[in-house]
């Protein structure tokens, strides 16, 4: 069966963008007179997905704004959309916060099924997106290679499974980042409650994920058109000129 639900986390404010978060949400700052989160949003119902489950949080108020704008725009009543309030669920960043609480808060939205599971803050083609869609018993990370690995955490593979995420390693062990893009089944919340939280203070999807890759229940899918991250000032310009430049032209196929 197709996977038609996909969850965005999109409950944080974007600190790294400086002030232009002040008053708004990073996934909503403009790129070329539209939010961030719209192309996101674009491109997953470009690749089949139909119901889609947003957790908010910092300025849940615009997040409501924006999706009733958004929703009158596509006129589709197959198009679903649904916004979730982390804060309201687990209570505000200060009592609980990191990567694992958009998931924590889905666990009834999804009702059993697999779903794809992404961040707000970041950009995928159509058909990377599609790929995502796998109708197995696995879970799914996507990887792209990296010239500097030493930023992100790194995917350790082994016969196409995921074997471990290595965060930021100080020597070279491979150059297979971690691009945020997963695909779980219900396997994914029997692991949540065992997870603890981390040097950072948070609970970490990716400690779930390692606990599922223990069991070999994780494979890993390589990104193969682009993978756009949208985490400071710089990259709105960045992905800006992208656009205006025609990048992301290049990558629209029609459906297999």
């Amino acid at each position: 069966m197709a996977i038609t639900k996909v969850v965005i986390a999109a409950a944080g404010q974007g600190t790294r963008m400086l002030r232009l978060t002040n008053n708004k949400p990073k996934h909503l700052i403009n790129v070329c007179k539209r939010p961030f989160l719209a192309y996101l949003l674009d491109n997953l119902f470009k690749a089949g997905y139909k119901d889609i489950i947003l957790v908010v949080g910092y300025k849940e108020d615009l997040m409501k704004e924006f999706l009733g704008k958004y929703r009158s725009s596509i006129k589709n009543p197959k198009k679903i959309i649904t916004l979730i309030s982390q804060y309201e669920i687990l209570g505000s960043k200060e009592k609980e916060y990191g990567t694992a609480c958009p998931v924590k808060c889905v666990k009834d939205a999804v009702a059993g099924e697999p779903f794809v599971f992404l961040y707000g803050d970041n950009l995928y083609s159509v058909e990377d997106l599609r790929k995502m869609n796998r109708d197995d018993e696995y879970c799914y990370v996507a990887g792209i290679e990296n010239e500097n690995p030493e930023k992100y955490g790194v995917l350790i593979t082994e016969g196409g499974f995921l074997k471990e995420i290595i965060e930021k390693p100080k020597k070279y062990v491979g150059n297979l980042i971690n691009t945020g893009l997963y695909k779980f089944t219900p396997d994914i919340f029997k692991k949540l409650p065992q997870i603890k939280k981390s040097s950072r203070g948070e609970f970490e999807i990716t400690d779930a994920v390692s606990l599922l890759a223990k069991e070999k229940k994780v494979k890993v899918k390589k990104i193969e058109d682009y993978w756009k991250d949208f985490g400071n000032p710089g990259d709105v310009i960045k992905i800006s000129k992208l656009f205006k430049n025609g990048f992301f032209k290049k990558f629209k196929r029609p459906p297999k």
